[in-house]
């Protein structure tokens, strides 16, 4: 019988050693920028309690949330009138007690609460970890991928959002990412949309409706809003908002005016318009910035700005990073009157955008510099006091385990774009010598051993 193939979930991925390499050139360009604008690394467990995940994306995104079942005998202590009746909201909680992280954001709230007497505030830190989601895997969506998120705790300042809106811009500038789109909103702004309608106990549905304009249309999200009981007449009050255009000042000025009755939505706009005056003072290097209206984000924490950013005109990718200002999500621990703003990157989504437009250096891959070919146990050992020596000086060098055939040895340096190969046979261990020959061009020359470090590679 034939055996199975072995296989990977749907919406995971293996990475090659040169895929591994790209990823890490995007991390380290992010980290570099993290710690260039005074964030401090955290990390916190893959997995946390049920509850503190639960409850806190809405109803959308607690559907996605990876659960874990209890171990051993994870039925033991299910109500049997629950196991009958087979109700999944209110069968998990006991069969699970644990569930993967959705994000950083809400763990990092956690990790607030629980560490609030060890931490100097305002608090910045940055994460950089793979998160899970039960997501349905298409292009640029997976079920386990990286985040890589900056956050400030316990400021209230709008300053923090600028900060952010220059954080984006240079991290794309430092990647070689230009036309990235900058897009903010204000979840006041929304609010206020709620109240102007008289549709405040259903601002949850507005703005998830709204925020899928891009997706599925001005009739599609007007047809979801009619789906969760938002009447005729609120809708026509906000149509203006499906095709709002013009400067982020004409913005502005259209939402003032629209708002007037709403002092939630006045504040909004308010909080938007000093961002717009201070960046006129501080232009960005590569990334444009607009107002989106209709920019919601789908999560139940945000309380003011609101950030998403769209790849490059032309490239088909979803948001390639995004986050906001969150000024009631530690009190969900307990811990009230502490307001903080963050953003996050989508390292994997920029990886492919990048892919895309053929953005990574020639030399992103580190593999070996130079190859020690095997000619036996007495040339091997004279190889691998060179390459003592080239490992000091920082070269990327390594010997080839087995003495076999030079044409094999050879094939394998090509394979792996090894630029570098030298020999050490029997007159080289003699003389004290060893080849060096470039893999480019065919070239090789002769050294002494002791002349290792007077070599100009290139």
């Amino acid at each position: 019988m034939a055996v199975q193939k072995p296989s990977i979930p749907k919406g995971t991925r293996d990475f090659s050693p040169n895929e591994v390499a790209k990823r890490n050139f995007i991390i380290n360009t992010i980290k570099n920028a993290f710690t260039t604008f005074g964030f401090q690394p955290i990390e916190t467990p893959s997995f946390e309690n049920y509850d503190t995940l639960m409850g806190k994306y809405g109803e959308e995104g607690d559907r996605l949330i990876f659960k874990i079942l209890n171990s051993g005998d994870f039925t033991q202590g299910v109500k049997s009138e629950d196991w009958e009746a087979k109700n999944a909201q209110r069968l998990t909680p006991q069969l699970s007690e644990k569930a993967l992280r959705y994000d950083l954001t809400v763990p990092f709230a956690r990790y607030v609460v629980q560490h609030q007497n060890e931490l100097t505030f305002p608090f910045k830190r940055y994460q950089i970890q793979p998160v899970w989601r039960a997501d349905r895997p298409q292009k640029g969506r997976f079920r386990e991928f990286y985040q890589c998120d900056a956050d400030v705790v316990g400021s209230h300042s709008l300053w923090q959002e600028i900060e952010f809106i220059q954080l984006y811009d240079c991290v794309f500038t430092a990647l070689n990412l230009k036309g990235v789109t900058i897009k903010i909103n204000n979840r006041k702004i929304l609010s206020g949309f709620a109240e102007m309608i008289g549709e405040q106990d259903k601002l949850i549905d507005f703005t998830v409706a709204l925020d899928k304009l891009d997706k599925i249309g001005k009739e599609g999200v007007i047809a979801e809003m009619l789906a969760k009981g938002i009447g005729t007449e609120a809708i026509e009050k906000v149509k203006p908002i499906f095709s709002l255009e013009g400067s982020f000042a004409k913005k502005l000025e259209v939402l003032k005016a629209m708002l007037s009755s709403s002092e939630t939505g006045l504040k909004g706009v308010e909080e938007l318009s000093f961002v717009e005056q201070q960046l006129k003072h501080l232009p960005l290097q590569t990334a444009l910035i607009d107002l989106d209206v209709t920019l919601a984000r789908g999560l139940n924490y945000y309380t003011g700005a609101i950030f998403e950013i769209a790849a490059p005109e032309g490239v088909q990718m979803g948001s390639i990073g995004g986050g906001g200002r969150y000024d009631d999500l530690t009190s969900i621990f307990g811990l009230k009157g502490v307001s903080g703003i963050g953003v996050s990157f989508g390292l994997d989504r920029i990886g492919l955008v990048m892919d895309e437009l053929n953005l990574f250096p020639e030399t992103i891959n580190n593999g070996l510099e130079i190859l020690c070919l095997n000619f036996g146990d007495a040339e091997a050992l004279q190889c691998t006091q060179l390459l003592q020596q080239l490992r000091q000086q920082g070269k990327r060098a390594a010997l080839y385990p087995d003495a076999a055939k030079i044409k094999k040895q050879m094939e394998y340096a090509n394979k792996n774009q090894i630029p570098f190969v030298i020999i050490i046979g029997e007159s080289e261990l003699q003389n004290g010598t060893f080849v060096l020959k470039n893999m480019l061009s065919g070239t090789q020359e002769v050294y002494k051993t002791s002349e290792v470090n007077t070599i100009v590679w290139q």
